[in-house]
């Protein structure tokens, strides 16, 4: 076999990425656009030592899993990847994506793994579910302005104003815009020149208030006759929000940083359940209102709230989860990289009115720990705590140092958000081989049609057990525990009381009239080969450097651990 030739495959499975797997002359072969049972005829378009790709030629056969897109351009459009299955089995295709996953990166029992997976929530209507689109705007041959998607794994587009998972408002949007650069010859921006003003087109849509917006993402400063194309979006139904962003960098990244307003509100709003949220061409917002539902929906129940509870949202954008959290907490911490998202969050905070959640910018990875050192040396003789961490990561998953600093503060609950079930596997190894077990797990199917899935899991602290059941027979003879016998067990099997930096520091000053650092207390423990779990903050070696203390503070620390009956 070589490059170009043709050959007859029947395909055996699907791939992570959507794509159909089959075998020819001891290959296999991976072809996108092809079904699990589907026969089909393929021209090679890439050969390794085992495996190769190739490009659907033909369908000889079609599977009985086979539907008709619904979207024309659906086997060219990179948005989605699998609309040609039925969507059952796309929710079983995720099912055991993450089932695999799980299995392979995790390394948790599939018997296992069978007991604590729920059923995936799939969706009744799985098109037409998306409230933000983003269309790059191009030129075709003939040289007029084009929008549509990108190919898959390319930067040419194809022109599509008629999604079939984008809102139906958004044709009516993109042909005002492309009718206004047709009369006005405003140009569209080239990748390869760098040249031309518009690059994209977003579009959000407030899936409960109907509010549009619309930002105009261009290789400038100002939009010609920008009160002319105001004016015309202004007569669709439900606008609110027209801004433009701007994007002056030779790069792949679609927005700016700098916004300004044309007409209308810097944000639209909308609601999940019953929390109001603003929204701005910025904010990262769920793209799927009705599974979003689902999902927080799930994260809130998994989070086991009773109103007590202290609750840390790592990763937490605009403060969705957040918020949907504070109704049944007693506090809420969220934490998030981008500071506009932080702003956002607190706007969000206060239309609702909500008290009991605080917001901070910065790195998840550098927020929780710097909080957790801080905490743990003002109180030596307290614990850095949360009742439940919940995470919603990017792709890439939490930072080994976050994963660390969620083990030692040792809540009760972690609620993982995953929108990669190949790094929530992993993350998921560490968690539960540091003292946490998986509880549920349970898929849902935010974007139906593509390969995407997002995971929600709850794992429980394994916490000591509190008793041990002991069957005892009392009185004479052998075997049997005499009466008499009861106070002097008791009395020596006693646990000892746990020990304290705060309290070895005062007897310290008591003794000797002068005081200790808990570093210091950390550092002779250390020499002595003991565990610091009582105090993690002081023995961080290495973020933090070395304490070594005088010898009369070193004597006196270890007279005091000898009082203890630590040594």
């Amino acid at each position: 076999m070589k490059k170009n030739d043709f050959i007859t495959l029947e395909i055996e499975d699907i791939g992570v990425g959507g794509e159909g797997i089959g075998k020819a002359e001891g290959m296999t072969f991976f072809v996108k656009d092809a079904i699990v049972e589907d026969v089909i005829e393929a021209r090679i378009t890439k050969l390794k030592k085992s495996y190769g790709y190739a490009r659907l030629m033909k369908v000889l056969k079609p599977s009985g899993k086979r539907k008709e897109p619904k979207c024309l351009v659906a086997r060219q459009c990179g948005g989605c990847q699998i609309q040609e299955i039925d969507y059952s089995e796309q929710l079983k295709f995720k099912e055991r994506k993450v089932r695999n996953n799980l299995e392979r990166i995790g390394g948790f029992d599939r018997a296992f793994l069978g007991r604590v997976m729920e059923p995936i929530c799939g969706m009744e209507e799985p098109f037409h579910y998306r409230n933000k689109a983003q269309y790059p705007i191009g030129t075709d041959r003939e040289g007029y302005p084009v929008a549509g998607f990108y190919a898959g794994r390319t930067h040419q587009i194809i022109p599509n104003m008629v999604c079939a998972l984008g809102k139906e408002i958004n044709t009516q949007v993109l042909e005002v815009v492309l009718d206004f650069m047709r009369e006005f010859q405003i140009p569209a921006y080239s990748e390869e020149t760098g040249r031309g003003l518009l690059r994209h087109v977003l579009i959000r849509t407030g899936f409960h208030t109907g509010e549009i917006m619309v930002c105009l993402i261009v290789n400038g400063t100002q939009i010609p006759h920008a009160e002319e194309l105001t004016g015309r979006l202004r007569k669709l139904p439900g606008m609110t929000s027209i801004t433009m962003n701007i994007n002056c960098e030779n790069t792949n990244v679609i927005m700016g940083k700098e916004i300004r307003l044309l007409w209308g509100k810097e944000y639209i709003t909308d609601y999940i359940g019953e929390i109001k949220y603003q929204i701005s061409p910025l904010s990262f917002y769920q793209v799927n209102p009705v599974q979003t539902e689902v999902l927080y929906g799930l994260a809130c129940e998994y989070a086991g709230l009773t109103g007590n509870e202290t609750v840390w949202d790592l990763y937490c954008g605009i403060g969705t989860i957040s918020l949907f959290l504070a109704g049944k907490a007693k506090q809420v911490y969220g934490v998030e990289i981008i500071p506009q998202a932080i702003e956002d969050a607190r706007k969000n905070a206060d239309i609702n009115g909500i008290e009991n959640a605080e917001f901070y910018a910065g790195k998840a990875e550098e927020v929780l720990p710097d909080y957790y050192r801080k905490y743990e040396t003002e109180h030596p003789e307290e614990h850095a705590h949360a009742d439940v961490i919940v995470v919603d990561p990017p792709r890439k998953g939490c930072d080994q140092r976050l994963l660390e600093t969620m083990v030692r503060m040792e809540a009760k609950r972690i609620v993982y958000v995953s929108c990669d079930s190949a790094t929530l596997a992993r993350d998921l190894k560490y968690l539960c081989g540091n003292g946490y077990e998986m509880k549920k797990v349970r898929t849902v199917d935010m974007f139906p049609h593509t390969v995407h899935v997002e995971t929600v899991v709850l794992l429980s602290h394994k916490s000591p057990d509190s008793h041990i059941d002991i069957k005892v027979e009392f009185g004479e003879g052998k075997g049997k525990v005499p009466l008499e016998a009861i106070a002097e067990r008791a009395k020596k099997y006693q646990p000892k009381p746990k020990i304290t930096y705060k309290m070895i520091q005062e007897y310290v000053e008591k003794k000797y009239g002068f005081k200790v650092h808990t570093a210091y207390i950390a550092e002779v423990k250390r020499s002595l080969g003991m565990t610091m779990y009582d105090a993690p903050n002081a023995v961080e070696e290495l973020n933090q450097p070395r304490k070594h203390p005088l010898k009369e503070k070193v004597e006196a620390i270890k007279d005091a651990l000898k009082y203890f009956e630590v040594i």
